[in-house]
């Protein structure tokens, strides 16, 4: 199981709503959504039992939370993001280039295109 699952999960399990939950951790609601039916899919059996009101841990979902907290402590914490390196827009490259080598100064052999 994933780290990252699992911390989500016990976010939304000591929070019972899942708005809140996903609000805390950052992410999108259906991104919660998404975790939590990929950690039942390995589990195989439904964590939260979601009729219509508050969500409640189940037993297989209060058995996976003391586990997962154990996990997660044991877990050496998240490497932090590297950021981009400091520097401008990308340009396209636009191959081999016609620029002159002075600005303003006309080729000598090429003629005045006429308009």
């Amino acid at each position: 199981m994933k780290i990252a699952l699992l911390r989500r999960f016990v976010v939304a399990a000591e929070e019972l709503h899942f708005p809140r939950a996903a609000e805390h951790l950052g992410i999108p609601l259906a991104s919660l959504y998404t975790s939590i039916d990929k950690l039942e899919d390995e589990v195989g059996q439904p964590l939260f039992t979601r009729d219509g009101g508050q969500p409640r841990l189940t037993k297989a979902g209060s058995l996976l939370l003391a586990d997962a907290k154990e996990m997660i402590a044991a877990a050496p914490p998240p490497a932090p993001k590297s950021s981009a390196p400091a520097g401008g827009k990308a340009k396209a490259s636009k191959g081999k280039g016609r620029a002159p080598a002075v600005k303003g100064q006309p080729k000598p052999y090429k003629k005045r295109q006429g308009r």
